[in-house]
């Protein structure tokens, strides 16, 4: 298993694509935050408000670039019949590939932290509210773990990386924002408004990333997960098949 989530990891990185990406998402990211209109001295108080609110955007374009390759790229060159001739299972090889972008997904997340520093070496007083900063931040990685979930199953569909890509966007933002617009519509208002909401993954981000760690929410992150994961494994299984 160790050794795919070290493959992952070395491919992602053995060209200049992987580097662009990141370098991509963290240019997008800081400009956002320093440079264009409303930006953060606009402010006038230390806050990172506007970086979690634009982070799933960007995310939602970030993450099925890094894992549109994972699962196409070996059925396109063969090299899962390979995979499977190792003593490995096909959940282990899932889970391989998940870690493996996720590390990567992580990797990117990482460097936002100096805009914390930056922050909070600008602010005058106490600066940012660290705790409900880092209880952001979990969702954050959450957010990514189940963009990452979602790249991987849709990759295991097809042998054609841009579809994978294409999948797995369209997937993320249907299941990130689609229940929450579902939501909105006034037809179903009246109580089954809220459950539409809840069943979608802004409700649950935008939650925690207030800084209120809640177990429901966790545990809504942790279902996704395993669900897609196990979607993922019954691709596999049609395939072996």
């Amino acid at each position: 298993m160790w050794m795919i989530c070290k493959k992952e990891w070395q491919q992602f990185f053995s060209n200049l694509t992987g580097y662009i990406i990141i370098t991509v998402f963290l240019v997008v990211n800081g400009l956002v935050l320093f440079v264009f209109e409303d930006n953060i001295f606009s402010y006038g108080y230390a806050t990172l408000e506007k970086f979690f609110l634009l982070a799933p955007w960007i995310l939602l374009l970030l993450i099925p670039a890094v894992t549109m390759r994972s699962f196409p790229d070996e059925f396109k060159t063969g090299t899962y019949e390979i995979l499977k001739t190792l003593p490995l299972t096909s959940w282990k090889i899932i889970i391989g590939k998940y870690l493996g972008n996720l590390l990567v997904v992580i990797m990117a997340l990482l460097p936002t932290l100096v805009y914390i520093i930056s922050i909070q070496q600008l602010a005058v007083g106490d600066g940012l509210d660290m705790a409900a900063t880092m209880g952001a931040y979990i969702g954050l990685f959450f957010l990514a773990a189940v963009f990452t979930a979602i790249g991987i199953c849709a990759g295991s569909f097809t042998s054609n990386a841009v579809i994978a890509f294409i999948i797995s966007l369209i997937a993320s933002a249907l299941l990130y924002y689609g229940f929450n617009a579902l939501s909105k519509l006034t037809f179903l208002s009246g109580g089954i408004d809220y459950y539409l909401e809840m069943a979608g993954i802004d409700f649950h981000y935008s939650s925690i990333s207030k800084g209120v760690i809640d177990t429901r929410d966790i545990v809504y992150f942790i279902s996704i997960i395993i669900l897609l994961l196990l979607i993922t494994m019954r691709n596999l299984e049609y395939k072996k098949r």
